[in-house]
């Protein structure tokens, strides 16, 4: 009997990781060695454990935060919210008496308005959404693993173990796609066996954008700082010697209406370069930007699909099963655009070789197994 690269009690132990940082590592590998154990099984192909690994790499990249503190601020750099703020900030300035050098006045705003905590509310968000879908599906694949190398009913056992009921709570679609890994196994005919194998990752891609849509959310809510702690940094930092001032200025009310457009604005924006940084999946073929559209062919035995529930699937997901025009996802946040970039995705890439191969090197992974954080890119 083969012995899975990675048992339950591995899957239990990554979990149990209190550091997300090299929580998220170890998962990216876990699903790398998944992959690599069902494809020994399944044929050398793409299942939803490969497509996994390189999307938790790059969660990796926001939970780590890498750049994105320094992504925000550029961004608002220029940003016209803040110009706007310097006006009329100036303008309430001069009416209790004050002047302010305009540069001073930006450098002010943009630290009072500072996204900072945006880019710690995503990687958390992001880190949160990287576990759960670990504790349930990672552990699924490793139980239907094991059970392959043991023999038998292998999806039959997992199933044993699944809820019933549709996705967030239930888990039919996962059931539904350990049966279908079981039949890509066991057939003969190439065509067949792909068409069981995209079925099934696309199964478990919407059961696993299902459970993650509030995760997903709350990583794009752009949230800085409330009015209330805006204008008490303004005051504190612009009339920090003239409390007379500073009340005069509060309760006169332009400095609320200032806060009020500068805090809306920088939301707004901060949401959009969030989004810009989220909607990014760099695969070992290159960058794909996930607000355009899906660039490749279909694989000769998916472009015309048979399988009646593969073709009940695709309907429901992508408005034009024959072409990838229209798959761009301009709102990340949205289910039903995501599924459609991702059906794309799964059913041009399943049986790109490239994405078989390991997310890090042999000196990383070393690192990753003792404990520490790895150098290179990551």
């Amino acid at each position: 009997m083969k012995r899975p690269a990675v048992v339950l009690a591995d899957v239990e132990a990554i979990c149990r990781h209190v550091d997300p940082v090299l929580r998220n590592l170890r998962i990216t590998q876990a699903y790398h060695e998944l992959s690599a154990g069902l494809a020994a099984w399944a044929g050398e192909a793409a299942n939803w454990c490969t497509f996994a690994t390189w999307a938790s790499r790059q969660a990796g990249q926001t939970i780590r935060r890498e750049d994105l503190a320094r992504t925000l601020e550029a961004g608002l750099g220029g940003a016209e919210e803040i110009g706007a703020a310097v006006t009329r900030l100036s303008e309430a300035l001069r009416a209790v008496g004050r002047v302010a050098d305009r540069s001073i006045l930006a450098a002010t705003v943009r630290d009072a308005a500072s996204p900072v905590r945006a880019a710690e509310r995503a990687s958390e968000a992001v880190a949160r959404g990287n576990l759960k879908v670990f504790q349930e599906i990672g552990r699924a694949f490793a139980r239907f693993v094991a059970a392959l190398c043991e023999g038998g009913d292998a999806a039959g056992r997992v199933a044993a173990g699944l809820r019933p009921g549709p996705p967030p709570d239930g888990q039919d679609l996962l059931r539904a796609a350990f049966a279908g890994y079981g039949q890509a196994i066991a057939a003969t005919d190439p065509g067949v066996r792909a068409e069981q194998l995209l079925l099934a990752n696309l199964r478990i891609g919407l059961h696993e954008q299902t459970r993650l849509q509030p995760e997903i959310a709350h990583a794009l809510d752009a949230p800085v700082a409330h009015p209330r702690e805006v204008k008490r940094r303004l005051l504190a930092r612009l009339l920090p010697d003239a409390p007379g001032l500073a009340q005069r200025l509060e309760q006169d009310g332009p400095l609320d209406r200032v806060v009020d457009r500068l805090v809306e604005g920088v939301r707004r924006r901060v949401r959009e370069l969030l989004t810009e940084h989220l909607m990014t999946l760099d695969l070992p073929g290159g960058r794909l930007r996930l607000g355009a559209d899906v660039i490749g062919t279909c694989p000769p035995h998916l472009l015309q699909p048979r399988d009646a529930e593969l073709c009940a699937l695709l309907t429901t997901i992508d408005p034009a099963p024959s072409s990838t025009a229209g798959s761009a996802a301009r709102d990340w946040a949205d289910l039903g655009q995501r599924m459609h970039f991702i059906g794309e995705l799964f059913r041009t890439r399943q049986e790109d070789a490239s994405l078989l191969q390991a997310p890090f090197d042999p000196g990383q992974l070393g690192a990753i197994r003792d404990g520490r954080l790895p150098g290179g890119r990551l």
